[in-house]
């Protein structure tokens, strides 16, 4: 999935109104998640607390895996950000026809993490120090690939340093 996102072009100029194939192919995996978990049941009985169990892993990996995934851009615009709100929409979408989980495990953090890409340089400090959830990496390409294209270098520099700080703690 990681590769399907990478072919994604997010620095595009209009807002798209197709979502990317990537969305498409987690889902078909899924699909084809809850078909086996069906045979299988046809001969194992699986309680549904198990079900769920199973079902919340597979969609906390699947998101954790679209936040990784925008984390590798290189280059996005507002319409890219745009783009990628389409394609978790749609995600979701047809994810909740498939479950009944709810909520869908690890929905904000994605949208959260998408919604980060909107923030102004103050507000993505205090962002940054609040979200101890998403890795360095994930903090870095906020900055670098986000903000970098309207903060100047200072700035960076400074927000780069708030998240060396952050991650400091952990070495």
């Amino acid at each position: 999935m990681l590769l399907l996102m990478a072919n994604v072009k997010w620095d595009v100029k209009e807002i798209m109104s197709q979502h990317n194939i990537y969305v498409d192919a987690l889902l078909k995996e899924f699909e084809q998640f809850n078909r086996r978990l069906n045979e299988v049941s046809k001969r194992v009985r699986i309680p549904l607390p198990v079900s769920n169990i199973l079902w919340e892993h597979c969609i906390r990996l699947a998101n954790r895996t679209i936040v990784e995934g925008y984390a590798n851009v290189k280059k996005c615009s507002n319409e890219g950000r745009a783009l990628m709100q389409l394609d978790f929409q749609q995600f979701l979408m047809k994810l909740e026809k498939l479950t009944d989980i709810r909520p869908i495990p690890d929905k904000e953090f994605v949208e959260t993490y998408i919604k980060a890409y909107y923030l102004t340089e103050n507000d993505m400090e205090r962002w940054i120090k609040e979200h101890r959830e998403y890795s360095t990496k994930q903090l870095t390409n906020l900055v670098n690939v986000c903000l970098g294209s309207h903060i100047n270098k200072k700035a960076r520099q400074k927000l780069l340093a708030a998240i060396d700080d952050i991650d400091r703690p952990k070495r």
